[in-house]
């Protein structure tokens, strides 16, 4: 059974920094990608990071390039969302999510939330100002 767990998720004030971990359990596949996405109450699901397990190939999108990292321990089925230099914006309930296939991270375009097979149940990130 695939599960994937998110931890991290806390309120700080704006400037400070955060990591959010995904922990993956219940499949072995080589080529995998894993998309961090937040949501606010009301509004839509928005991608912010992605990697792809086979090269460690990242996206970012516009508005977290330059502050947050995503990085992944294949060994030990985490990734992680680094976040740095937070901001009131980056406020939303973060989700990781997983497609087993691969092929999300070869597109053109990562964050398409529909395109993700797996999701956590989310963990909470509020910044302050």
């Amino acid at each position: 059974q695939v599960k994937l767990v998110e931890s991290g998720g806390d309120s700080v004030q704006a400037g400070g920094s955060l990591r959010l971990s995904c922990a993956q359990s219940g499949f072995t596949y080589t080529y995998k990608c894993t998309g961090w996405f937040r949501q606010l109450p009301g509004k839509e699901r928005e991608g912010v990071a992605a990697i792809y397990s086979a090269g460690n190939t990242t996206y970012y999108t516009d508005s977290v390039k330059g502050r947050f990292t995503v990085s992944q321990d294949n060994a030990k089925n985490l990734v992680y969302l680094q976040m740095n230099s937070l901001k009131p914006e980056d406020t939303g309930m973060y989700y990781c999510a997983a497609d087993l296939a691969g092929y999300v991270c070869t597109s053109p375009f990562p964050f398409s939330a529909h395109d993700y097979n797996y999701w956590g149940q989310g963990t909470q990130v509020t910044v302050s100002s």
